[in-house]
């Protein structure tokens, strides 16, 4: 005997404006949308986070991780939501693209004016991430009335009974491949947002304006879809709220759009103070000239300081000078593109070549053209002696790059290593016992290599890991350090930290730390070449007292630290 049909009983589904089975298209494109707007603001978070905070892996984690214990809330919460999906569904999305397309200027003006970026990097982790967790929930339930639609079929009414037999509507409507489906377009949005965040918005548009016209696509994606595809959900209250709500969040971000470049320019003079000279993004960081009229510059690197004009020549005559106490004939400086340890370099007579390797060629651009800075470098760049590639240090040692500007056997007499502190993440691969290795092929019989490491006072522990690095790599060492008498005013990452060691204050006095290193059991002597030229502040004492005054350190740290290897990187606070 066969069963009768089993029928549904009456039932309310979905009025929409489209044929129910192309409902599942669009409300997907906009998961597409979303999700790729999403991983723009985590990927913008993270990067200004590292730049206005430094230690990119610290910054990475605390985002990432509160983010998706926020994402996790965000889809608890949007279960009270389910009834009214799609006024829930475009209120969140109107939320997301403010929070997060204003997120950048937020950050940027919490530093610049407050001087403390954590807790407002913490809040915003929080928030984006409990609306962007709501987003998939809310889409599941909008899909699934699209589904009773489909399966019931809609009048003008919105309601029909159906002869449908109830496993034949149990197959049409199917949970797994709604979920499937979802969480596709929402990983390939992932993918294309990820990709579109380093290649076309940072390099076109900056972290402040990419984050303000990702959140107006964010905000124009979500009202379209629920004022057009579910406007029969809505009441004409909520059809107003939604139309009001998004078009209040264009008006802020567009107008912020507007008003982005007086914004950080206001925020530069916050930090950097009203001495401004010259302000450029190049294809890889920030790079400032401040100083006043008259007087020596500052350069700031991605908001780090990297050249104090009032006493940039005690570190560089420290760096530079010990490692020319010998052979010299060929020299290869890695980093430097400030051309201030080039200049040291060709007052010795006996330098017949020097290959300068450094990564950003707007550096170099800058040093060669900006009138202070060529001055402050005598110029350097103009000596036909000098060569320069625009290169990762590590992967220019490793190629054939490294024969460039050496003699007939590819070896350097001396190897300055002049780069920004190891304890900032993207440097440590340069302080590696892999890259020292990587030297040591190109430094020839008696030569020597002179490493900035660092602090030895304030940081011992990163300046002694670099001393045990080098050693482990094969080298024999001599630590010294020079005082740095009082410091430029800070900016950026190195904000804080100035104060915390000045008691308050963003300016503070302070010493630098080198290595200067051999290959084999003999560490080279610390000393002045005899035809050194005449310098301003290093003498032979100045050396005595200053490796002294690093040996204390070294005391005071007790148990000598571990080598830091790629894999196994040991640099910290």
């Amino acid at each position: 005997m066969i069963d009768p049909p089993v029928t549904v009983p009456p039932k309310r589904v979905a009025r929409l404006p489209v044929r129910p089975r192309a409902v599942r298209y669009p409300v997907l494109a906009v998961v597409f949308v979303c999700a790729a707007c999403g991983l723009v603001y985590e990927l913008e978070l993270v990067a200004l986070a590292s730049y206005l905070i430094g230690d990119s892996v610290t910054q990475a984690s605390v985002v990432l991780s509160v983010m998706v214990f926020a994402m996790g809330v965000g889809s608890l919460l949007a279960k009270r939501l389910r009834c009214r999906a799609a006024v829930g569904f475009g209120l969140v999305e109107g939320g997301l693209a403010l929070i997060g397309g204003c997120s950048a200027l937020v950050l940027y003006a919490a530093f610049a004016w407050l001087g403390e970026a954590r807790y407002v990097l913490v809040a915003f982790s929080l928030a984006i991430g409990v609306l962007i967790g709501a987003e998939i929930p809310l889409l599941m339930s909008l899909i699934q009335r699209a589904e009773s639609a489909r399966t019931y079929g809609a009048g003008e009414s919105g309601v029909r009974e159906s002869g449908v037999r109830e496993s034949e509507a149990d197959e049409k409507d199917d949970p797994a491949g709604t979920v499937a489906d979802l969480f596709a377009a929402d990983y390939v949005g992932a993918l294309v947002g990820g990709l579109a965040f380093p290649f076309l918005l940072l390099p076109w548009l900056g972290q402040l304006t990419g984050a303000l016209v990702t959140g107006a696509v964010n905000a124009v994606a979500g009202g379209a879809l629920v004022l057009w595809l579910f406007r029969y959900d809505l009441t004409a209250r909520s059809r107003v709220l939604l139309i009001g709500a998004n078009l209040t969040v264009l008006a802020v971000l567009g107008t912020a759009t507007v008003l982005v470049d007086d914004f950080e320019g206001a925020a530069r003079r916050a930090v950097y103070g009203d001495s401004v000279r010259v302000a450029v993004h190049t294809d890889l960081q920030e790079v400032v000239v401040t100083g006043e009229r008259g007087g020596p510059p500052d350069l700031f690197v991605d908001g780090r300081l990297r050249v104090g004009g009032q006493d940039e020549h005690r570190y560089h005559e420290s760096l530079v000078h010990p490692a020319m106490n010998g052979p010299r004939e060929r020299v290869l400086i890695i980093g430097g593109g400030d051309g201030l340890a080039l200049r040291e370099v060709l007052r010795y007579a006996g330098v017949r070549s020097v290959t300068v390797v450094e990564l950003d060629p707007g550096v170099v651009r800058l040093a060669r053209t900006n009138p202070e800075l060529a001055a402050l470098n005598g110029h350097a760049y103009r000596d036909p002696r000098v060569q320069v590639a625009f290169a990762d240090a590590f992967r220019w040692l490793r190629g054939a790059g490294a024969d460039a500007g050496a003699g007939a056997d590819g070896l350097y007499d001396v190897v300055v290593s002049d780069l920004p502190d190891p304890g900032i993440s993207a440097s440590t691969k340069l302080y590696s016992e892999e890259f020292y290795g990587l030297a040591a092929r190109v430094l020839a019989d008696g030569g020597r290599l002179v490493v900035h490491a660092g602090s030895a006072s304030a940081r011992p522990r990163t300046y002694w890991t670099v001393d045990a690095t080098l050693r482990a790599a094969g080298f024999s060492t001599r630590a010294y350090s020079a005082s740095g008498g009082e410091a430029a005013r800070a900016a950026g990452p190195d904000r804080a930290e100035r104060a915390r060691r000045s008691g308050g204050t963003d300016t503070a006095p302070g010493d630098w730390g080198y290595v200067l290193a051999a290959r084999g059991p003999y560490p080279p002597a610390l000393g002045l070449a005899p035809d050194a030229p005449r310098l301003r502040s290093l003498t032979a004492e100045g050396l005595t007292s200053g490796a002294r005054a690093a040996e204390r350190t070294r005391d005071a740290l007790g148990a000598e630290p571990p080598p830091s290897t790629l894999v196994h990187p040991r640099y910290g606070g």
